[in-house]
Parts: C-alpha cells; structure tokens; sequence
C-alpha cells in the first residue's frame, strides 16, 4: 500500500471544508487529520498533527493563505502547500508561489484532478492550473500591470541568481522551468534521477528557493525561457 499523505485543509467556508473532506476519503492513500477556518489557526494545527501537505484558501478573515503559507514554508521542515482557490489574478498567483507554495488550483477543478495534485505535489512535481500558468506567463513577461514597473530589476535580480549555478545546474534549473520531471530531466541530460534529485537540491540551497515553482520563476524572470 502506498504511504499516506496527511492532509491539513484551510478554508474559512465550512461546506467547503466539508466537502473536501468528503471528498478526499474516497483516496485511500489520503488522511485529513484536522481542518482550520483561518490561516491564523495553521501553525499550531501543523505543530500538532504534522501533516504533509496543507490545502490552502487565499481569502480569509484574519490572516490570508498566502501570509499563513510564507511563515509556513520559514518552518524548519515544513509541509507542502497546495494553493485552492476561486481566484488567478496574476498577483494572487505569484505571491503564492513566491511564499513557497508547491501548486495552484482552482475550486472548481474536478475531483480527481485535486487528488492528483495532492498526489503531485507530495511526490515533487508542481501543480498550476491551465488558468494559473496563463496568468503566470503574463506577469514573468511583463503583461501583467502590477508586475511590470518591476520587471527591469527582477530580470536583473534573476540573472545574479542563475549566476551563481554551475553548468548542469543552469541545464537542470532550464528543464524544471520547461516543466520536465525528473525522469525527463534524466533521459534528457544523459544523468540518472538521483543525480538530477541532487541538483535540485542544490540549487534549492544555492539560491535560498522552497520548490521547483521557484526554480522555474527564476528562470523564467532571467529570460532564459
């Protein structure tokens, strides 16, 4: 049997938290081990019962997703974050990802398909909807008018960054922003999975990142992509 992943949801909407929960029983190898109505109520739930991964709401009353998902991912090890939500302005989704949140999608995706991410994202794999990589492409290009006044400095900030990796991990970073997965990446630069694992990794720590998203970000701002 495959392990099970711990699953922590956010929403401020009871009948919402209510059928995500139902819903998520009819997997498996999912356990949803608590529920909160605020991201304020998200650490100490995470101190306590150390999910996997937390299915998070953007909009709530006291402290939004995103801050809830920021001082998260500064946790020592955290969990994943998978980002739920009616909304994809191109603002919503950077922040979110920017904050260190693995995935982005929408309320209204099928059932399988959220169980599919929650399966993706503990595995590794970023997860954005088709809506989410729109708005996201928007605002790396400078389509997007809350981040274009930003662009000159954050392409400058992104090509320090990419600096700082050697050869392969400059090839690697490339492939995880083209959306390959590892054993893509593999096939592809002739190394073996743990090989490419272990740049991952260490472009993680070389460039102070929490996930793949970030990598692909970084890449894409240094418009190498």
């Amino acid at each position: 049997m495959d392990q099970v992943t711990r699953v922590l949801i956010v929403d401020d909407d009871p009948l919402v938290r209510s059928g995500l929960r139902l819903m998520l029983s009819g997997a498996e190898e999912i356990e949803v081990v608590a529920e909160a109505a605020d991201g304020a109520e998200v650490l100490p739930l995470v101190d306590e019962h150390h999910p996997d991964l937390v299915l998070m709401d953007i909009r709530m009353p006291r402290t939004d997703g995103l801050t809830a998902t920021a001082e998260l991912r500064r946790l020592p090890r955290p969990p994943e974050v998978l980002i739920l939500t009616t909304f994809t302005t191109d603002g919503y989704v950077l922040e979110a990802l920017r904050a260190g949140a693995a995935g982005y999608v929408l309320k209204h995706t099928p059932p399988a398909q959220i169980i599919a991410a929650i399966r993706n994202v503990v595995a590794g794999e970023p997860v954005l909807s088709p809506a989410a990589v729109k708005q996201l492409i928007s605002a790396v290009t400078g389509g997007g008018n809350e981040t274009a006044p930003a662009r000159h400095d954050d392409r400058s900030e992104a090509a320090r960054l990419v600096a700082l990796l050697g050869e392969r991990e400059r090839e690697v970073a490339l492939a995880v922003a083209q959306g390959k997965t590892n054993a893509e990446i593999s096939a592809a630069l002739y190394m073996s999975v743990p090989t490419v694992k272990a740049h991952v990794s260490h472009i993680l720590t070389k460039l102070d990142l929490n996930n793949r998203v970030q990598i692909a970000l970084v890449v894409y701002r240094a418009g190498l992509v």
